[in-house]
């Protein structure tokens, strides 16, 4: 006989663990206990088999479990009589919560089989799915420590909660239609619609070509039938008023498949528990309307991820065999540039200009979590899958770091926030906040910190932000007191997100593409190169600045940035060039001689080696795309054009010294040539991205050799470009370098957080002080 004391830790709360602890435990004959604690699950086991035990723990673990450690000791036998769950108990430590998962196939079932009591109930749930992190308040991971605890389990609910053989038993969303929330189809003004039905009476708005906002797992969408031209026009001109691409949602994969291209990566994503929106290329037929993705060959798709969902698709108004919808346009439920809505009467008040009606519910949500949207590239076999922003269904999974160390905070950037808490052994970053521009996203910044504080007991003894001294994550950071203030300098931050996801502590070659940031000189950087450590980093090389004519006005309008390319390199004779180029007769000769001028001007025309802006001024040039209306549009348009098969490349001009200066002049004085000879736009997209490749793999080669660093870490929103991104990989490859890349968070500005953190909590692991 053998007494053990286990504490698991990870994810094991909210999953189903304790269930399946309690069945495994019986099935082996062991007696003793199973409890959740705020540091995760504790067992006794006593008996003959507690050996077999352990390891059966780590391989028989339900499916949504990850087991990140497990912490053994002996004890002496207690005589115990049986195996029994205990109610959990909070000790001041700290666990890890589970993402809102989609619902499983189980509960899909019972959804549709209407002989079952939970038929076609929008909150049908069991310990295998469901929410999670949008509901929790507390831990440990319990109802009264849920948005549910208002709600009190009926006699039937209570059974199953109590059955160690259900597959609801513990499940802290679990619910009926008699016991649990409840769906409302309302107007602005609160008043009831759909006549009892408002599943089946927001299916027929939808069909009127009306636009619903409908609350989902972490806030509110906005709703229309993506076939009918008229009602996504309707939607664009109410909430978004530029080009920026709706997310859509379809019933099955075989729908998608209409519409887009699938890999088997695509599908693999796509089925997933987790749900996220997949951006995938356009088939030529596609029938959908422009509308949702204007001058854009990719459309992000996502799987329906909540029961409502799939009632919405399946109505009884659908006919026999066939979806009510082939897709729907599921967008973000905000105004421009605010936080996701999350609740009823807030809805209302906030989207009434853009919804016609609203299909809610009263279970409250407690963390907004926006959709998770990812792309896979294709620079390695089978396909790699990456972030463009982690959110539902990821968050808040843990970055695992290579030992314990001291709780710090990374603030973020301003674009694409995220805030990142280290804890133990663990880098949490948070779900997407979004862009830091006003009061509302800041609100929405500081609830998050705190429940996330909150679940972790996190404590920073440091909180480290960005050098820009504008940035509204700064600004906030400079008036925290509690802790010891860090600047991180904007790229630096970028390449030590991917060193904390590989957990790279020694040189890196850094890499970091982007739009911009704020320079240790206080000029605008973005095409960086940079001898990266824990204890610092140099600038090894950059992107050769140009001006940006009018300041962020260039950034909105890159035929500016096009110009001042022109101007930098060709100087007195810019004007020729530019008439050369069409953008005269596209502009005419008085703005571009205006933008000739101001380019002098250094008070409206900072200096920039952005990346970004690179991609920019030649997407402009060519007369792919002149304005952005949404940030990256226009590089994003020069990537969707790129030729396949092409290898030739445009002449540039490295200048290989201390600090390493890439001079694209002569790339852009080919390109016109090109432009000039009727060369289609595609193959001249193409050419370009190989010049901006190798020159980035001959500068990093370079370096490699000087520097004798082998490590080559490539990060910054540009290389969200898969084009890019995978040519840079593809020159490299042959040098026998180490390549690493963001995998775990985006490589825009969504990881700077975790770069943030991760380098001062090794800095004050080490004893370094800066």
């Amino acid at each position: 006989m053998e007494r053990l004391n286990i504490t698991v830790k990870g994810i094991v709360q909210g999953v189903g663990f304790r269930p399946f602890v309690y069945n495994l435990a019986t099935r082996m004959g062991l007696k003793g206990h199973v409890t959740n604690t705020a540091a995760g699950v504790e067992i006794e086991v006593e008996g003959e088999q507690v050996e077999g035990f352990t390891e059966r723990l780590r391989a028989e673990a339900p499916p949504l479990a990850k087991i990140l450690g497990i912490e053994v000791s002996r004890l002496d036998c207690s005589g115990a009589a049986e195996f029994v769950i205990r109610e959990s108990t909070d000790d001041g430590r700290y666990t890890l919560i589970s993402p809102d998962i989609s619902v499983c196939p189980d509960c899909l079932a019972e959804l549709r089989d209407p002989h079952d009591r939970r038929y076609a109930y929008p909150f049908i749930n069991c310990t295998n799915c469901g929410p999670r992190y949008s509901i929790t308040l507390s831990v440990p991971y319990d109802r009264p420590n849920t948005t549910m605890r208002s709600f009190t389990m009926c006699p039937a609910c209570e059974a199953e909660y109590r059955d160690p053989a259900d597959r609801r038993f513990h499940a802290q969303p679990n619910a009926c239609p008699v016991c649990g929330p409840a769906v409302s189809l309302v107007d602005a003004a609160g008043e009831m619609l759909g006549g009892g039905e408002p599943v089946a009476g927001a299916v027929r708005l939808l069909k009127e070509g009306k636009v619903l906002a409908i609350k989902g797992l972490g806030g509110f969408h906005l709703a229309c039938d993506a076939l009918n031209a008229d009602a996504v026009a309707t939607l664009r001109q109410r909430k978004r008023k530029n080009n920026k691409p709706f997310a859509l949602m379809a019933p099955d994969l075989q729908t998608i498949g209409t519409f887009c291209h699938l890999t088997e990566r695509d599908r693999e994503l796509l089925l997933s528990e987790k749900r996220p929106i997949v951006l995938l290329r356009k088939k030529e037929d596609c029938s959908l309307p422009e509308a949702v993705s204007p001058q854009n060959n990719h459309i992000g798709f996502m799987l329906p991820y909540t029961p409502l969902h799939y009632l919405l698709f399946s109505s009884a108004d659908a006919s026999p065999g066939r979806p009510c919808f082939d897709a729907l346009v599921m967008t973000s439920g905000n105004l421009a540039e605010e936080p996701l809505v999350r609740l009823n009467d807030e809805a209302r008040a906030k989207l009434s200009g853009i919804a016609d009606a609203f299909l809610m519910h009263d279970r409250d949500i407690f963390m907004r979590v926006d959709d998770t949207v990812m792309k896979v590239s294709q620079h390695r076999d089978g396909g790699v899958p990456s972030f463009i922003r982690r959110s539902r269904g990821y968050v808040p999974e843990p970055v695992a770091l290579k030992d314990d160390g001291p709780d710090v905070m990374g603030c973020g950037a301003d674009l694409k926030n995220t805030f990142c808490l280290t804890r133990g052994g663990y880098a949490i970053v948070s779900q997407h906040i979004g862009d830091m521009e006003n009061y509302e996203t800041l609100q929405f910044y500081e609830e998050s910190l705190k429940n996330l504080k909150a679940v972790y007991r996190a404590e920073p003894v440091a909180i480290v932000h960005d050098l820009h001294p504008g940035y509204l994550s700064t600004r906030w950071a400079l008036g925290q007191t509690q802790a010891e203030l860090h600047a991180l300098q904007h790229h630096y931050a970028h390449i030590g997100s991917v060193m904390a996801e590989k957990g790279i502590t020694g040189k890196v070659i850094g890499i970091a593409f982007d739009g911009s940031g704020y320079g240790d000189d206080g000029s605008l950087w973005g095409g960086e190169f940079l001898i990266a450590g824990i204890d610092g980093f140099k600038r090894a090389g950059h992107i050769m600045p140009v001006p940006l004519p009018g300041g962020e006005t260039a950034i909105r309008e890159p035929w500016r940035t096009a110009i001042s390319y022109l101007k930098a390199a060709a100087g007195d004779e810019a004007a020729h060039y530019c008439a050369e180029a069409g953008l005269v007769e596209r502009y005419g000769e008085t703005a571009v001689q205006n933008i000739l001028k101001i380019s002098d001007q250094r008070q409206f025309s900072p200096l920039s080696s952005g990346a970004g802006r690179l991609f920019d001024a030649a997407a402009a040039l060519i007369g792919v795309c002149d304005r952005n209306t949404f940030e990256g549009e226009a590089a994003m348009a020069l990537e969707a054009i790129a030729a396949d098969g092409i290898g030739e490349q445009y002449p540039v001009d490295i200048r290989f010294s201390d600090l390493m200066l890439i001079d694209f002049s002569m790339t852009f004085f080919a390109m016109i040539k090109d432009l000039k000879n009727g060369l289609p736009k595609g193959v001249i997209s193409a050419k370009f991205h190989n010049t901006v490749a190798a020159a980035a793999a001959h500068v990093a080669v370079k370096l490699s050799a000087t520097y004798n660093i082998r490590k080559v870490a490539l990060s910054g929103g540009v290389f969200q470009n898969s084009c890019l991104l995978g040519k840079v990989i593809e020159n490299l490859r042959p040098e026998w370098l180490d390549l690493y890349i963001n995998e775990i968070v985006p490589c825009n500005d969504a990881g700077i957080s975790l770069g943030q953190a991760y380098i001062i909590r090794e800095r004050i692991k080490a004893g370094i002080r800066k």
